[in-house]
């Protein structure tokens, strides 16, 4: 992929860090969807498998750091839901 694809790989994988820090720290998901964290969840992991298909490094870095972030992302949003159907049940 080159130094462009490195490049890309390092910059779209840190704009992801702030969002990632922030939810885990805070638990707060409620401008959070879980759909589109689940999907991106999926879409993160077979990014990752394609560049390990691929042995292209930077394809490997960028999506098994990702993934790392997203899906405790993904369970936090994932253990609120139901924790919201849970309490709205019991009203």
């Amino acid at each position: 992929m080159g130094e462009l694809g490195y490049i890309a790989a390092f910059l779209t994988t840190l704009a992801f860090v702030p969002q990632a820090v922030k939810t885990i720290r805070s638990r707060d998901t409620s401008g959070l969807s879980l759909g589109m964290y689940g999907l991106l969840t999926v879409g993160i992991f077979l990014w990752l498998l394609h560049g390990i298909n691929r042995q292209d490094y930077a394809l490997i870095g960028a999506n098994g750091v990702t993934l790392m972030l997203a899906l405790p992302i993904f369970l936090i949003i994932l253990g609120n839901e139901r924790a919201a159907r849970r309490a709205a049940s019991r009203k």
